[in-house]
């Protein structure tokens, strides 16, 4: 699940990316707002966590281009502004969630989580696909009953597939969902993954579409 993270705060910055990647989740880290806009109309992200108080452009009015777009990404503000006019003008503004700062990386997690589960129209936290299931928040992958160890990136892999399934996914849009700015994508990565899934869940569980891409069936 790819993040844009808007913090300029440095330290605060690389805590939450270290976190976050640790979770299982992929992050690409701007530092003012400016950066923001530009990312946010450059690339596809399925959430932003947004610090209100930024160099080049604020937080809210960073919140208003993709909302004024149409654009239905979950936004969590994370801040260290704790006044209830501060936390209504986020909400109002169109953010989906409001987190002060300092606060701790598993609540982050969790209510990063809810809000993607939201987005997706879920309302239990695993996903279950035919016999296979996923929970987002202990990493855990069951088949038929039967635990699977995955790699990090077979866990987001999977992940993308069950969110959506039946749907064709590119391998275009695999990448989107798997690399950020900073990893380095070997051409074959994504079939590789997908190869090594297969392994473990069973030949026919993800199906090529030929000249489009992947699915895992309903």
């Amino acid at each position: 699940m790819r993040i844009l993270l808007v913090e300029d705060d440095l330290m605060v910055g690389a805590a939450v990316c270290k976190g976050l990647r640790q979770d299982g989740f992929t992050i690409d880290w701007v530092q003012d707002g400016k950066a923001a806009d530009a990312a946010l109309t450059q690339e596809d992200y399925a959430l932003l966590l947004l610090d209100l108080g930024l160099p080049q452009k604020n937080g809210l009015a960073v919140l208003q281009s993709p909302r004024g777009r149409g654009d239905t990404i979950a936004v969590l503000i994370t801040t260290a502004r704790d006044a209830v006019a501060d936390r209504v003008a986020g909400l109002d503004a169109g953010a989906d969630d409001y987190l002060i700062k300092p606060y701790d990386l598993e609540e982050l997690s969790a209510r990063m989580r809810a809000l993607l589960r939201r987005q997706s129209g879920r309302a239990e936290s695993v996903i279950q696909v035919r016999d296979v299931s996923l929970n987002p928040a202990t990493h855990e992958v069951l088949a038929a009953g039967r635990a699977v160890n995955l790699s990090a990136r077979e866990f987001a892999l999977l992940h993308a597939f069950l969110d959506r399934p039946g749907v064709v996914l590119s391998r275009a849009q695999l990448e989107e969902k798997l690399y950020g700015w900073d990893d380095g994508v070997d051409s074959n990565a994504v079939e590789v993954h997908i190869h090594a899934l297969r392994k473990k869940l069973g030949s026919d569980f993800i199906k090529n579409v030929r000249g489009i891409g992947y699915l895992v069936p309903k």
